[in-house]
């Protein structure tokens, strides 16, 4: 087991990595710090882990609340599943949610903790890739309205984020390949030489290498853990963790939520936002196919639906939660390993990468 911490001061936490970790009592109890604890989970990751983290918390009240699986399902009214369930077994302040699943899950069990009670305290359980090098550390909680993605949230750290790797072995390639793309992010944003490891790794990666993907959240985990310690509400350079979900937000939102995954839209929006960067004149042609190649790699998609116009992109767009004061912000890339935040962009190459006029 590998363990670094996100340091907020009194708020700090934990975030472990490692195999065999939803069995070990030892590591989650102490997070606990009441005398009840429920558990969100989905009805496919629900069969194949709950009874490991009901085992774990045997000693405490304990029941389940199990959602049903989905991107179009992290919305209010699944959320209000969660709250009656907590008022049935009357939940109080001291009570703890415990998440396990992957991103939705994390989300929408996070933004219940916040707001139940006025806020209760939670634990992070990923078992998807994207979550654990991503969703689950930072606590960014909320769920998804029809006119645009995450709309609805708050910010509310969990008391420690428990990284079990032995759950990737259930999950699907597709998933995979999705976490894959906010692994990418990192040495896109901040970590040239991690670009050239994942380069050189990725068959690893995508076969599933315990060594290699340990490495990999670890590595994720490092470089989210210290944005978030430096700017926790996302007031400056935390933005820049959102390389690409502009875009991707926009596809999500108007092809319907879940029919691209998360993963797989944020990888398109990092070529478009490539594709952006280049024509600032800050990357170079050979640059963007770089990107474009490992992503492809691994095996993600960059190129947007077919189906989507510009006009699409840009209405939903406009309601990203980097527009300020009605101007919208990009991340864009000013060279390898090197993002930025602006609002000072050439709208004409926007346009062009909207409309695939490169």
């Amino acid at each position: 087991m590998q363990t670094l911490t996100v340091d907020l001061g009194s708020r700090s936490y934990p975030i472990h990595v490692g195999s065999g970790l939803l069995a070990d009592k030892n590591l989650l109890l102490p997070h606990i710090h009441g005398q009840s604890c429920f558990t969100v989970s989905n009805a496919t990751i629900a069969p194949l882990y709950l009874d490991k983290v009901s085992a774990s918390v045997a000693a405490l009240r304990h029941s389940s609340v199990v959602l049903p699986d989905g991107e179009h399902h992290k919305n209010l009214d699944t959320l209000n599943q969660i709250y009656s369930h907590l008022l049935a077994q009357q939940a109080d302040r001291q009570s703890t949610l415990l998440a396990l699943g992957g991103g939705v899950v994390g989300d929408i069990c996070g933004f219940a903790a916040a707001s139940y009670q006025r806020s209760i305290d939670f634990v992070q359980l990923p078992t998807t890739l994207l979550a654990m090098v991503d969703s689950s550390v930072g606590g960014k909680t909320g769920v998804n309205h029809a006119l645009g993605k995450n709309m609805i949230g708050a910010f509310h750290q969990p008391q420690c984020v428990l990284i079990d790797t032995d759950t990737l072995h259930t999950l699907p390639d597709r998933e995979l390949s999705a976490g894959l793309a906010e692994v990418i992010k990192y040495g896109l944003i901040r970590d040239r030489e991690f670009l050239g490891w994942l380069d050189d790794n990725m068959d690893s990666l995508l076969a599933r290498d315990s060594e290699a993907l340990t490495y990999a959240i670890y590595r994720s985990c490092q470089h989210k853990a210290e944005v978030v310690a430096a700017d926790e509400f996302e007031a400056g350079q935390r933005a820049l963790l959102n390389l690409g979900h502009t875009f991707g937000h926009a596809i999500e939102s108007a092809m319907g939520y879940g029919n691209w995954l998360h993963g797989e839209a944020v990888a398109t929006g990092m070529v478009m936002a490539a594709e952006h960067s280049m024509l600032m004149g800050w990357l170079q042609a050979d640059e963007v196919d770089y990107i474009r190649q490992l992503l492809q790699k691994a095996k993600l998609p960059v190129v947007p639906p077919a189906e989507m116009r510009a006009e699409d992109f840009m209405r939903y767009m406009s309601v990203d939660k980097k527009v300020l004061n009605g101007t919208l912000r990009l991340i864009l890339l000013q060279a390898m390993g090197e993002a930025v935040v602006t609002a000072d962009f050439d709208q004409d190459a926007l346009h062009r990468v909207l409309s695939r006029s490169l």
